[in-house]
C-alpha cells in the first residue's frame, strides 16, 4: 500500500445525503447513552491479565468459604460414570489449606504448558507468519478487493474481511484502511468502506471458509469445560466448521445490505474538507504481474497439497482415517488439524516468497516465524493466568456446582428448550462489551455455561457455536475490542472530529442485524434442519 500523486478529488457517486448526521446519531438517543455508560464502565475494568489474576484469587477464596460450609449438590451423572463420587454428591474442594497449596505449587507449570489452546495457536501461527511476511496474504487481499467490479465491491470487501480472520490481524492492519481508500477512490464515502471491512473482519470474526487460529483456541477451552461433566469428552478444532463455513455467506450478504441500505445513506455525501489529511493524493498500489504470477504458483501449490492430503482421507485405505472405524470422524486428520493449518499456510507462503524474492534464504523463513511469535507475548502472559484460573475452577468443583444449580434453575422455570440459546447468545454479546478478547471471555464463561447447558441436554459443540455468535456481533461496538483504537485512528483521517460515539453509531446497525440474522440462522440450521455444526459434532448431550 502506498501513496502516489493525483490532482483531482473523486466526485461523489454514493447515496443521497441524509438529514441526520452521524454526529447527531452519536450524541442523542437512549441507546447511545447506554453505550456511553458501557464504555465508561468498561474503562474501569483492569487489564484482562490482571482480571484473570484476580479471578484466580477469588476462586481460591470462594473455595475456602464453600469448603468450610461443606457445600454440595447432587451429581446428575449416572451411577458408575467416570469422576462420579460414591455418595452421589459433588463436593466443593477447598484450595485454602495445606493440600490446596501443594496442588497449586506443584501444578503451576503444567497448568500453563498443558493448556490446549497455547500450543495449537502457536503452531498454527508459525505457518500464518510465513504466509504473511512473504507478502502472500496482502497480495491476495488486494487482488480480491481491487479486482472486484464496482457493483460487487461492497460484497467483496465484507467477504474479504471475513476470510482475513484466518490470518490473525491482517484484516485490521491491511484491509480496513484499504477499504476506506477504495471507497474514496470510487467517489463513495470512505467511512462506509471502512465500516464494511470492519463488519466483515470483526462482526464476522467467527465465520470463515477455512479453520483458523481461533478454532483450536476456543475448542481447547470448551473441551476443558466439558470435561467437568464428562472427563473423556473431546472437542476438536473442526467442530463448528460446517456452521461457520455457511455463516460466511450469510454475514457477507447481511454486511453488504447494511452498508448500502443503511450506513452509506446515513453517512450521506462525503465532504473532503472534513478529512484530517490530504486525501486527493491517496491511491492504492495495484497487484503487479510478478505478484499475480506468484499468487498463481502459490495457488497451484495449494492444489497439489490438497490433492495429496485427499489421498490420505478420501479412500477407505487412507492413512489419516480412523484406524478403528475407518471413518473421518475421530481420525488422526481431525485430531491433527492444526498441523495442516500450519502446512497449508507455510507451503504457499514459501512458494509465493520464492517467486517475488521475499523468501530466498532459510533465514527469511525463520525470521517470518520468529516475527509471528514475537507478536504473541501478551497472549502468552494472558494464557498463563487464564490456564491457572481454568485449572483452579476445575479442581474446586465450583464450576460443576454452579452448572448444576443453574441447570436446576432453568429446569424449574421450564427454560430448557432451544429458546435458552437466545438468552445465552445475548448474554455473551453483553459480556463481550466489557471483555473484548474472545479467548479471555470464553475462558471465564465456558466453565459455567458449557457444563450448565450440557446438563439440560445440549452438546458442547453446539454451545460453542452459539457463543461464537454472541462474541462476534458486539465486537463492532465495544471500545474494549483490542483493535478498536486502530479503527478509530484510521476513521479519524477521513473525519478529523470523529469520536467514539460516531464510530459506535455507524457500526451499531451491523451488530443489530448480525445478531438477529445469525441467531435465526443458528436456529434454522441446528433445530429446524437438524444439521450438525461441524464434522462429527453432536447437537444434544446425553450423560
Amino acid at each position: 500500500m502506498s501513496v502516489t500523486s493525483s490532482n483531482t478529488t473523486p466526485p461523489n457517486n454514493g447515496a443521497p445525503p441524509s438529514n441526520n448526521t452521524p454526529q447527531d446519531l452519536a450524541s442523542s438517543g437512549a441507546f447511545v447513552k447506554f453505550l456511553n455508560i458501557v464504555e465508561r464502565l468498561g474503562n474501569l475494568l483492569p487489564h484482562p491479565i490482571t482480571l484473570f489474576a484476580m479471578f484466580c484469587l477469588a476462586v481460591i477464596a470462594l473455595s475456602g468459604i464453600a469448603g468450610y460450609f461443606e457445600l454440595t449438590v447432587a451429581d446428575p451423572r449416572p451411577i458408575g460414570s467416570s469422576g462420579r463420587s460414591e455418595d452421589g454428591l459433588i463436593h466443593v474442594v477447598s484450595l485454602m489449606n495445606a493440600e490446596g497449596l501443594r496442588m497449586i505449587v506443584s501444578n503451576l507449570v503444567t497448568n500453563f504448558t498443558g493448556f490446549t489452546p497455547l500450543g495449537t495457536v502457536l503452531v498454527a501461527l508459525l505457518g500464518v507468519g510465513i504466509a504473511e511476511r512473504s507478502g502472500l496474504l496482502s497480495a491476495a487481499m488486494r487482488l480480491l478487493v481491487m479486482g472486484a467490479s464496482k457493483r460487487l465491491v461492497t460484497l467483496t470487501i465484507v467477504f474479504a474481511g471475513i476470510v482475513s480472520n484466518t490470518a490473525s490481524e491482517l484484516g485490521y492492519v491491511v484491509l480496513i484502511p484499504m477499504a476506506a481508500m477504495i471507497f474514496h477512490s470510487l467517489g463513495r464515502h470512505p467511512l462506509a468502506g471502512l465500516a464494511a471491512a470492519f463488519a466483515g473482519v470483526s462482526g464476522g470474526y467467527s465465520a470463515n471458509l477455512l479453520l483458523g487460529t481461533v478454532d483450536p483456541l476456543l475448542s481447547g477451552i470448551t473441551e476443558a469445560a466439558a470435561q467437568m461433566i464428562d472427563p473423556d469428552y473431546i472437542v476438536g478444532p473442526e467442530v463448528n466448521w460446517y456452521f461457520m463455513f455457511v455463516s460466511t455467506f450469510l454475514i457477507t450478504t447481511l454486511g453488504a445490505i447494511v452498508t448500502e441500505k443503511i450506513v452509506e445513506p446515513k453517512l450521506g455525501k462525503y465532504d473532503v474538507s472534513e478529512a484530517a489529511d490530504d486525501l486527493s493524493e491517496q491511491q492504492m498500489d495495484k497487484v503487479t504481474q510478478t505478484e499475480k504470477h506468484a499468487l498463481k504458483m502459490a495457488g497451484f501449490s495449494v492444489l497439489v497439497f490438497s490433492g495429496l492430503l485427499a489421498l490420505t482421507i478420501v479412500p477407505d485405505w487412507g492413512a489419516l482415517r480412523n484406524p478403528d472405524t475407518g471413518l473421518v470422524a475421530g481420525s488422526p486428520f481431525l485430531k491433527g488439524i492444526v498441523a495442516f493449518i500450519f502446512i497449508g499456510f507455510a507451503i504457499p507462503g514459501l512458494v509465493y516468497g520464492k517467486v517475488v524474492g521475499t523468501m530466498n534464504k532459510d533465514t527469511d523463513v525463520i525470521n517470518a516465524m520468529s516475527h509471528s511469535m514475537s507478536t504473541m507475548g501478551m497472549y502468552i502472559v494472558l494464557v498463563f493466568f487464564a490456564s491457572q484460573f481454568v485449572a483452579f475452577f476445575k479442581w474446586t468443583n465450583l464450576g460443576a456446582v454452579l452448572a448444576v444449580t443453574g441447570a436446576d434453575a432453568l429446569s424449574s422455570i421450564g427454560l430448557t428448550g432451544p429458546l435458552v440459546f437466545v438468552l445465552f447468545i445475548m448474554l455473551c454479546g453483553v459480556i463481550n462489551l466489557m471483555l473484548g478478547s474472545a479467548s479471555a471471555q470464553w475462558a471465564v464463561t465456558a466453565p459455567i455455561f458449557v457444563p450448565m447447558l450440557m446438563l439440560v441436554g445440549y452438546a458442547p459443540e453446539t454451545i460453542q457455536a452459539a457463543y461464537r455468535i454472541g462474541d462476534s456481533v458486539t465486537n463492532l461496538i465495544t471500545p474494549m475490542m483490542s483493535y478498536f483504537g486502530l479503527i478509530l485512528a484510521v476513521a479519524s483521517r477521513y473525519k478529523k472530529d470523529l469520536g467514539i460515539g460516531t464510530l459506535i453509531a455507524t457500526m451499531l446497525p451491523y451488530s443489530i442485524v448480525f445478531f438477529i440474522g445469525w441467531t435465526l440462522f443458528f436456529f434454522l440450521w441446528v433445530f429446524v434442519l437438524g444439521f450438525p455444526v461441524g464434522p462429527g459434532a453432536a447437537t444434544y448431550y446425553t450423560p
